[in-house]
């Protein structure tokens, strides 16, 4: 009961604007609602940040507590709703990511299947024609410099890229865009 005392009067001088006031509440609680937290919450790093927003929430609505002597009970419970609203909003963001996997085309497995599907066409296209698709399309060389770098004159080049790219089209059955 003396402690409860003791919070009242620092909750009046509080609201009425001391800082000091308000850290000695914090120094007084904070331990006990951070416990609090760290047993209603899944990890300590969420735990920790529970029992700072209390404090930050508390500090925000303290003008708003009718009986400073009923502080303690007044901060648990600001506790324990931040902690439902926490678990509410990660059961909407868990939804939310569940539903937009389910959404999504698997990406994955179609990456890897048009990789192959290149490359197996690629396989198909003569050793000139490879080479100027990899340099040209590939890594997006400009055409003199991989004509340069294949030893070929730069029409030869410009036409394996040309007809390269023309029958990969053909053999992966892509629009031409």
């Amino acid at each position: 009961m003396q402690k409860d005392m003791a919070d009242a009067a620092l909750v009046v001088k509080a609201q009425k604007g001391s800082d000091r006031a308000f850290e000695q509440l914090v120094d007084r609680h904070q331990q006990e609602v951070r416990n609090f937290s760290r047993r209603i919450c899944a990890n300590t790093d969420e735990a920790d940040d529970l029992a700072q927003e209390t404090f930050l929430a508390a500090w925000a609505s303290l003008r708003r507590l009718k009986s400073p002597d009923q502080f303690r009970a007044w901060i648990m419970g600001i506790a324990w709703r931040k902690s439902k609203a926490r678990a509410r909003s990660a059961v909407r963001t868990r939804l939310r990511e569940d539903a937009w996997q389910k959404a999504r085309p698997d990406q994955t497995s179609s990456a890897a299947e048009k990789a192959i599907a290149l490359n197996q066409a690629l396989e198909q296209l003569s050793s000139d024609q490879r080479a100027a698709i990899a340099l040209c399309l590939g890594a997006g060389w400009p055409h003199g410099e991989a004509a340069e770098a294949l030893n070929m004159p730069l029409g030869t080049l410009k036409s394996h890229v040309s007809r390269g790219r023309a029958r990969l089209i053909e053999i992966l059955g892509v629009d031409d865009e």
